[in-house]
């Protein structure tokens, strides 16, 4: 009998998987953009239209809009989509606030502060805004210098292989997930989406977001021209943070599905359990 055919066991075996600077930021990066989802929220109240280009006010035609229409003796809540229109009383546009049906665009339960407070708003956001910056380019450094996006963000040719691909998809669509040696590493989906969180999405936010300062606009001119206006870089902010919320989303799922208490025990501590098989030696 050989090797390959010998019985097998398995055991359970603790690995390093995350390292001390990627679970830190990873932690202050969940602080920061709790904060600034929900108080970025409270800022959009304020004029819950979006447009595209130079300018935006209640007359000019709006990508998308979070209104309050009257309805006989009755106020609802209106979402427009470019030409679509949806009734979204009770949560966008009109939602009830100490009982009583209130023209807003997100309800209070999901802004900072949960009143109706502009400047509240921005004090909140701009505060968790520079920490959350500072948090990504100490990431960026630590990733490029520890060869961390190399070593373990990077896929290989083959990952990038279409079959390869489509076999992954395949199997997250089934929650499978990879088991032994396979989970030491991330798999080619987690290793794209990562990238494309870290290096397009994330930085797009944060330029987008400096572009809507008027006093960066004084140093940086050329934001506006790159991104075709103030009311251009508001819409692409809107749309990137809520791409943001959609992989936070998808994210929990995963690992809920993949195993909650492991991955937490990774990101926490960075050990993760795999179980690895071992060869049976045969009975004498």
């Amino acid at each position: 009998m050989d090797a390959s055919s010998k019985p097998a066991a398995t055991r359970r075996m603790l690995i390093r998987r995350h390292n001390l600077p990627v679970r830190l930021s990873h932690w202050l990066n969940v602080l920061c953009i709790t904060v600034l989802l929900i108080s970025g929220l409270q800022i959009f109240n304020a004029h819950p239209s979006l447009y595209w280009g130079q300018y935006g006010a209640d007359n000019d035609p709006s990508i998308i809009a979070m209104e309050a229409v009257e309805d006989g003796d009755a106020v609802k809540g209106v979402t427009r989509i470019g030409s679509m229109t949806f009734n979204t009383t009770g949560v966008l546009g009109v939602s009830n606030v100490d009982g009583e049906p209130t023209a807003r665009g997100f309800p209070a339960w999901a802004t900072l502060p949960s009143y109706q407070d502009l400047a509240a708003g921005r004090r909140w956001h701009f505060f968790f805004a520079w920490p959350f910056v500072i948090n990504g380019l100490i990431y960026l450094a630590y990733g490029i210098f520890a060869r961390h996006f190399r070593r373990d963000l990077l896929p290989t040719r083959h990952e990038l292989m279409p079959a390869h691909l489509g076999h992954e998809i395949a199997e997250h669509a089934r929650l499978r997930f990879p088991k032994g040696e396979a989970a030491r590493h991330y798999n080619a989906l987690q290793k794209l989406t990562y990238l494309l969180v870290i290096f397009i999405l994330l930085p797009l936010m944060i330029a987008t977001g400096l572009t809507m300062s008027p006093g960066f606009n004084a140093a940086a001119p050329w934001l506006l021209d790159l991104f075709g206006g103030r009311q251009s870089a508001r819409t692409l902010h809107f749309i990137t943070a809520t791409a943001l919320i959609l992989f936070v989303v998808v994210h929990v799922a995963m690992v809920l599905a993949s195993g909650f208490f492991n991955n937490m025990r990774s990101m926490i501590t960075g050990r993760y359990a795999i179980r690895v098989e071992t060869p049976m030696e045969p009975k004498q």
